[in-house]
């Protein structure tokens, strides 16, 4: 049977496996066929999605310029509303304090309770004369005369923050450092009257005289060493708290040792007038102004006030003196006009260039890349480095005077008759640290210099109940010549946390205070401000260390912190928001801040006139809307805030998904797309939402007229009562 033989290609690939040059021209044939069909359909799909990109973009121009000619279109007529709104606001808290204030007079005036009026200069030189040449010096009596003189030390401090005229600040201010010596006098007077007689006193298990005698404003112990044994090295008085240690020189002496406990502090002023001069001469050095909103103008007002407490003035000032906020339409005209040093605005006039998101985004990414300047650090002279810096450290719990005296002549009965030797010298200091320089070389001891080292004097300090310390306390002396807090020459430094007890040693007796860093407790690491019913509002700030709570009815304030039995005293109180300032302040809680702050603290550094803007309009609309903390206001750049708001009708905490962002610029507010867990920043708006000029008409946008009816029907000392702590706080810069 024949069969027919396979063509020779076919037999040729079955044999070797090899491709003809024919088939392979018509595989790269069809290859680069594939290659052009596939680079076509890309260049169509390419083409296709520009187009569609540039039409959505064309679509998001358009619809951006229809919203920004609509917010150019009602620019004018929101700010007019927002600044009516405040400045009624503002006239009718002026009005309401100017009465308090006439009233507060009145009431003076009737009092009729036999005290003088500080503010009539004739009454209050009549008391000074008299009381000091009243020769009484038995210390229930000091001590009742000099709590009179402490209540009108106190009205000198607010009608000095008054801004009272020239000529009588400068009287208020050298009668009240006349007060101050004065009382210091009549306790030194009332201390030698004791110890004149101290050899009555002894008693008969130590052979030494050792009394406390003390009321609610000082605390004066008392022991003289009359047996001068080595057992007296060490000496309790357990009913104050106190305690000293002497070295042997002293143990064997014949002295008399006193510690003064003021729980006021009539010598810290002296120290910052001189630094915050200094602090001025500074920045006005280095070109800096001070930010000029109202804290700042309350340590202008300190740098006047020599003879008060400044840090009281201090808070004084929010109270008595509104008349120097901004409002916010004024900031937004100051802002309209100036350029932008790292995030040009959203928005603006007719004709001003609009900022893209891409530009934005752009800013914003330069600001976390560090383009926004550190504020500058404080400079610190090698020479003072032991100088105590008062704005970076607070004196708590008043002034510890610790002083050894010679004990006075004691009487002797002769004959029936009591004499007793009369010296016209008054107290006299016992030469102490001298009499170490006398001693035989083996109680001597040299430092490391080679020069005589002053034998320590031991002093144990109980911490008073109603003080924090949310840090290990310091210890810093008084440098009469100096004029300062010093922290040299204290040694050996114990404090038990358990005991809330600190020991130390000096090289001498020194008048001494306990010290806290101010700002222990910043940055903020959130905070919230919710509504909880009809001119009502809880205010949180969650701080390094511990959590306050502040909550806010009408124009009191009333603080509460967990596990905090130290603030019992201020606890469930209500009181105005400067008075809780001055409370926790003295406490050992503050949250508050002024222009030198930053120093000290890391900050996010922001536009403070943008800020200050935002916190009158958080205050306007606090009463239907909740705020809080955003972890992205770090991340916008110097010009722009970014924070969490939605409207909150019923009390209670706030739903996570309910929380939407708000970027604000000094020109314009716009809700964002984005949420708070998102993983980067974007500048996109939300969708349906459109442009503001401000922060209230934005947020009104977004809430319903339930909501808006709150606001209007809030009231003006609640609104300003917000205000006051936002601008205390400054939450927005010091988170």
């Amino acid at each position: 049977m024949n069969t027919m033989s396979p063509p020779k290609e076919r037999q040729s690939a079955k044999k070797g496996g090899r491709i003809s040059k024919a088939e392979k021209e018509r595989l790269q044939r069809e290859a680069e066929e594939q290659k052009q069909r596939e680079i076509e359909e890309a260049r169509l799909i390419a083409e296709r999605e520009e187009q569609e990109r540039l039409e959505r973009e064309r679509i998001e121009h358009e619809k951006q310029e229809l919203l920004e000619l609509k917010d150019r279109g009602r620019r004018e007529d929101e700010l007019n509303e927002l600044r009516h709104i405040l400045d009624e606001n503002h006239t009718a808290v002026i009005s309401w304090e100017s009465e308090c204030t006439e009233k507060a007079k009145w009431d003076r005036y009737m009092r009729c309770d036999g005290s003088p009026d500080p503010s009539v200069q004739t009454e209050i030189n009549s008391f000074i004369t008299l009381w000091r040449e009243d020769s009484e010096t038995q210390i229930p009596q000091v001590l009742e005369k000099c709590a009179l003189a402490l209540q009108l030390t106190d009205e000198l401090d607010f009608l000095l923050s008054d801004s009272p005229e020239p000529c009588a600040a400068q009287q208020y201010r050298e009668t009240l450092l006349t007060l101050q010596k004065l009382i210091h006098r009549k306790l030194d007077k009332a201390t030698e009257e004791i110890l004149k007689c101290a050899k009555s006193h002894i008693d008969i298990e130590t052979g030494n005289m050792q009394t406390v005698v003390q009321d609610v404003n000082i605390t004066l112990c008392l022991w003289a060493n009359f047996i001068k044994k080595l057992r007296n090295k060490g000496v309790q008085f357990h009913e104050a708290g106190l305690g000293f240690e002497l070295p042997k020189p002293l143990a064997v002496s014949g002295i008399a040792v006193r510690i003064l406990h003021t729980r006021y502090d009539h010598l810290s002023h002296y120290s910052e007038r001189e630094q915050i001069q200094n602090k001025k001469s500074m920045m006005r050095g280095a070109g800096t102004a001070p930010i000029e909103i109202p804290i700042a103008e309350q340590v202008d007002n300190i740098e006047e006030d020599e003879a008060a407490n400044p840090k009281q003035v201090e808070e004084e000032q929010k109270s008595v003196r509104p008349e120097s906020r901004k409002s916010a339409a004024s900031v937004n005209s100051y802002k309209e006009g100036r350029k932008s040093s790292s995030i040009k605005l959203l928005g603006g006039e007719s004709g001003q260039t609009e900022t893209t998101a891409e530009e934005l985004t752009t800013a914003v990414a330069a600001d976390q890349n560090g383009s926004t300047p550190s504020p500058p650090k404080p400079v610190i002279d090698n020479s003072e480095v032991h100088i105590v810096d008062l704005q970076q450290y607070t004196p708590l719990g008043g002034v510890f005077y610790f002083d050894v005296f010679q004990i006075p002549p004691q009487s002797h009965i002769v004959k029936g008759w009591e004499m007793r030797e009369l010296l016209e010298t008054g107290l006299q200091i016992f030469p102490y640290p001298e009499l170490s320089r006398v001693q035989s070389s083996t109680s001597v001891r040299l430092d490391e210099n080679g020069a005589v080292a002053f034998l320590p004097v031991g002093v144990t300090v109980t911490l008073p109940d109603s003080l924090m310390f949310l840090e290990e306390p310091q210890v810093a002396r008084w440098d009469p010549i100096g004029q300062h807090w010093r922290t040299d020459c204290i040694s050996e430094t114990f404090y038990d946390a358990e005991a809330r007890s600190i020991s130390f040693q000096m090289n001498a007796f020194y008048t001494f205070t306990l010290l806290q860093e101010s700002y222990a407790n910043m940055p903020f690491q959130s905070w919230e401000l919710r509504p909880l019913g009809k001119d009502s509002a809880l205010f949180t700030i969650t701080g390094a260390l511990i959590e306050i709570n502040i909550t806010v009815e009408g124009k009191e304030c009333m603080l509460h912190v967990e596990n905090a039995k130290e603030l019992d005293h201020l606890l469930g109180k209500w009181m105005s928001p400067s008075a809780l300032q001055k409370a926790m302040k003295g406490a050992g809680i503050n949250i508050f801040v002024n222009e030198y702050s930053d120093q000290y603290v890391s900050i996010n550094s922001k536009d403070p006139l943008i800020e200050h803007t935002v916190y009158e309009q958080m205050a306007l609309m606090c009463p239907a809307v909740a705020f809080s903390w955003s972890r992205w206001n770090s991340q916008c750049g110097q010009e722009h805030l970014v924070l969490q708001a939605c409207e909150q009708l019923e009390a209670g905490p706030v739903a996570e998904e309910a929380w939407s962002l708000y970027l604000l610029g000094a020109q314009r507010s716009q809700r964002l797309k984005m949420k708070e867990h998102n993983e980067s920043f974007s500048p996109e708006m939300a969708e349906g939402s459109e442009f503001h000029s401000t922060f209230l008409h934005m947020l009104r946008q977004d809430t319903s007229i339930e909501g808006q009816e709150k606001m209007r029907q809030s009231h003006y000392l609640y609104t300003d009562a917000v205000q006051r702590l936002l601008c205390a706080t400054r939450v927005l810069t010091y988170s």
